[in-house]
């Protein structure tokens, strides 16, 4: 178990203009310009009100904080120079589909023509988590025993209750929204190395997709890297949040790679199970009670959370991250982004304010909690 399980993770950001809360409708291209030439691993998104930020393979949290949290001011503090708030969060609460301008990139451009509405439609942004795996081959094993955590995962990032002006009723709508794409959600049960690359092989040689990139799965093996990329979460707002999530994932991969038996064979009831915890997930997040196989009964996430703490103990330990995956806990008793953005949402109401201006508190709140980087 000496492997280091290094990891790289991706936030996805949004803009909104600082005058009307709302998402920017000229073109942002000079902050996008400004941008890439000060920071280093910030990316364009295939919306221009969106910007990613991606941190270097790394086996230090703290290294991968420093990083993140200099990308996440550096961007707040370009976008006060431009007029913009920069916020992380699954939607963007203000931002009509229509009026969304595409950023002009080849992959982009090729991507909406096939997809069409269902492209224009997906304003979302999520948190990707790459880690290494000392057996590359033994990727798609592993992601069929890690299903059953990801409802947990996504349940402590959910940061997406509203959509289009819209308070949507669920805790993380994006994955709802993000549903429309093809090829996206849980992959299916491959039954290992050589079943994944048939599948691919077939689906680019009929024209399906280009590559294994436009499998759009909540978890999927990099082409690109030894890695498992991670993509159910929700975009957090909250960098502590970020950190959470991204370490007890990389716990569970070691977990499961030095227990083989763990969530060994799964079928497809056991798929069906960890379909329904995503929607309870979406619906309440981490207020949601997810379906326990094994007990044959509902259990709350803090339970749950619980447990996981208990699991990966020794992994946490080994890779240096117990500070990380405590938090986990703290966000099962303050509540995820979704809780914040409902909270300051709520509160403008109260106090007499319109829909519009409760939105715009929703703004004000993403874009402070996305700036403060503490640890």
């Amino acid at each position: 178990m000496a492997h280091a399980y290094r990891f790289g993770i991706e936030e996805e950001l949004f803009l909104a203009s600082s005058r009307t809360r709302a998402a920017p409708s000229e073109s942002v291209s000079a902050f996008h310009k400004a941008a890439r030439s000060r920071l280093e691993g910030v990316e364009r998104e295939m919306l221009e009100s969106q910007a990613e930020i991606c941190s270097k393979p790394s086996a230090s949290f703290d290294e991968t904080h420093e990083t993140l949290a200099k990308l996440r001011t550096g961007l707040c503090a370009i976008g006060r120079e431009h007029g913009l708030k920069v916020f992380a969060a699954g939607t963007h609460p203000t931002a009509i589909w229509t009026d969304q301008r595409e950023t002009a990139k080849v992959r982009y451009r090729k991507m909406i023509e096939t997809l069409q509405m269902v492209g224009r439609r997906s304003i979302v942004s999520g948190l990707h988590v790459h880690v290494e795996v000392p057996e590359p081959d033994q990727r798609i094993d592993l992601i069929n025993r890690l299903m059953p955590f990801l409802p947990v995962l996504l349940a402590l990032s959910t940061s997406s209750p509203f959509y289009e002006r819209h308070r949507t009723g669920l805790a993380g709508y994006r994955l709802r929204a993000y549903a429309e794409l093809p090829r996206t959600g849980l992959p299916e049960l491959f039954d290992g190395a050589d079943d994944f690359e048939r599948y691919v092989r077939v689906m680019t040689r009929a024209g399906a997709v280009e590559d294994a990139t436009y499998f759009w799965w909540h978890i999927r093996p990099s082409i690109r890297y030894p890695t498992l990329e991670l993509r159910v979460a929700d975009s957090c707002t909250r960098l502590k949040d970020t950190l959470a999530i991204a370490a007890l994932y990389r716990c569970l991969v070691r977990l499961c790679v030095r227990r083989p038996e763990l969530n060994a064979r799964p079928t497809g009831a056991s798929r069906g199970f960890v379909m329904e915890n995503l929607w309870r997930a979406q619906r309440e997040g981490v207020h949601a009670a997810l379906i326990d196989e094994a007990a044959e009964e509902a259990v709350p996430v803090r339970r749950l959370v619980e447990r996981l703490l208990d699991l990966v103990a020794e992994d946490a330990a080994a890779l240096g991250c117990n500070a990380q995956v405590a938090h986990a806990l703290t966000i099962t008793e303050c509540g995820s982004s979704a809780d914040g953005q409902i909270r300051a949402y709520e509160a403008s109401l109260a106090a007499g304010g319109s829909e519009r201006k409760a939105l715009s508190c929703v703004i004000d709140w993403l874009a402070r909690e996305t700036a403060n980087c503490e640890t």
